[in-house]
Formats: C-alpha cells, sequence, structure tokens
C-alpha cells in the first residue's frame, strides 16, 4: 500500500499538483523505490512520516525505525527534516512548499513540549540553528526531533556543574549544508560537538566528536524507560559530555 500511495503521488505531482502522503517512517521501506523515483525527478512530493523512532515503545522492535533516518539521507536529491516542536514544524512544512523538490518531514508519536516560540523557530528553515546559546559554552550539543528537548534538558544538568552549552536544533541537515560555510561555522562553532538522535549515529560522526543514537533494534517497552535504557535521557548526554570535555 506504501508504495501504491507513493507511486500515486509521484503521478499527482507530474500533473502538477503538491500531493502529501503520511505513514509510519518504518513503513517507509515498503515505498522507498518511490521515494527515490521522487527525488531522481524531482518531484515535489512531501511524504510525512510519523511514529519516527523507538519511542514508539509497547508497538515492539518491528514498528520502531532505527536505520531509516540516515537511510533516507543517502537519497540524492532528498531532503529529510525531523522538526522540533509544533513551531518547527510549521516551519518546515512552509519551507517544504517553498522548494520544488521531494522531501520527508519525520514526526514523534509521543508528546513533545514546545521548545521554540514563533520567532526563533523561523531559522528552522536554514536547516539547523542555535536554540540556546552561552558566550562561554565548552561543548555544543546537536539534535533533532524529540532530542531537541533532551538536549535542553542536559544543558541545563551542565549548567548545575559549571559546564556551559550551547544547544543547536538541526532539523534538516540537507538545509543546513546547504547555507554558506560562514552560516555553517557560525551555528556549530568551534567548541566539542556531541550529536543526540533517536537513530544511526554514523552520519553524525562526519562532522561531531561524539554521536548518542540508536545502534542496535529497540524492544516492547514503555517508551520512557526504552529511552532511557538506550541513552537518549538527559542524565546519559550529561555522562558523554563531561567524558568528551575530558
Amino acid at each position: 500500500r506504501e508504495h501504491a500511495m507513493g507511486a500515486i503521488a509521484n503521478g499527482m505531482a507530474l500533473m502538477g499538483l503538491r500531493p502529501y502522503v503520511a505513514t509510519f517512517l518504518v513503513f517507509s521501506d515498503y515505498m522507498r523505490p518511490s521515494v527515490r523515483l521522487s527525488a531522481l525527478m524531482n518531484l515535489p512530493v512531501t511524504y510525512v512520516w510519523t511514529h519516527d523512532s523507538i519511542g514508539l515503545g509497547e508497538d515492539g522492535p518491528t514498528h520502531q525505525p532505527v536505520e531509516h533516518l540516515s537511510a533516507l539521507r543517502l537519497i540524492p536529491n532528498f531532503s529529510v527534516a525531523r522538526p522540533a516542536d509544533a513551531n518547527e514544524t510549521a516551519v518546515v512544512w512552509k519551507e517544504s512548499l517553498r522548494r520544488s523538490a521531494p522531501i520527508g518531514i519525520s514526526l514523534s508519536r509521543q508528546d513533545l513540549p514546545v521548545v521554540s516560540d514563533a520567532s526563533t523557530s523561523r531559522s528552522a528553515a536554514f536547516g539547523g540553528y542555535v536554540i540556546a546559546d552561552s558566550s562561554n559554552y565548552q561543548l555544543t550539543l546537536i539534535a533533532t526531533g524529540s532530542e531537541v528537548s533532551v538536549a535542553l534538558q542536559a544543558r541545563e544538568l551542565l549548567e548545575r556543574e559549571g559546564i556551559d552549552a550551547r544547544v543547536v536544533s538541526m532539523p534538516c541537515l540537507e538545509w543546513f549544508f546547504n547555507q554558506p560555510a560562514d552560516y555553517q561555522n557560525n551555528v556549530l562553532g568551534n567548541k566539542p560537538r556531541l550529536a543526540i538522535e533517536a537513530g544511526s549515529p554514523q552520519l553524525w560522526l562526519s562532522f561531531c566528536d561524539r554521536a548518542i543514537g540508536i545502534s542496535q533494534f529497540g524492544e516492547s517497552a514503555d517508551p520512557s524507560l526504552l529511552m532511557k535504557e538506550r541513552g537518549l535521557s538527559a542524565e546519559n548526554v550529561l555522562q558523554v559530555a563531561k567524558e568528551l570535555l575530558n
């Protein structure tokens, strides 16, 4: 069904419409040939993929995506956006309509706090931006989607131990790395970088010093317990950040 849905959307885009389709992120496997053709033909199809992490919890590992974000990011001429909250989602949606290219928008299943405001979230259109800063920051925490709030919580824990951190929300790597080098450097800074994302960490290690991610399948468990057990907690970010600085 997902393959057929994507193929139909491609046909609609060829007729001049701006279609979107939606399913669980893990089911992007089934529609991947259609996604690839969207990218190959540069068709402005928007793929909305929800339930985007092991935070799916009780549905078990078959429904919990792990490698999918990285695999989709490797498709040429295709962007993957993973907004952190409602404000970033609105900006990403608007930006996807402005661009004439295919995009996948990855959204959480679990409730997330609103961590940006209407002003700061506009920078999500650049792919990445500083969401919390310090003039004397000692490291940069970079996160996407549901992990941006985790990074902000970790920043508070670090501050209690006398460590200042910058937090970067990176909803879309493709958009960010299409920005001028000066913008990229200003956002990422020149301090040690720690990435946090509920997915395979390999791509992050190309420009970050450490990455907290998921390198194994999830389990059937309560989402909050599962995220904590897999290291996607503010407490674990604190520990890894301290190790990185040492």
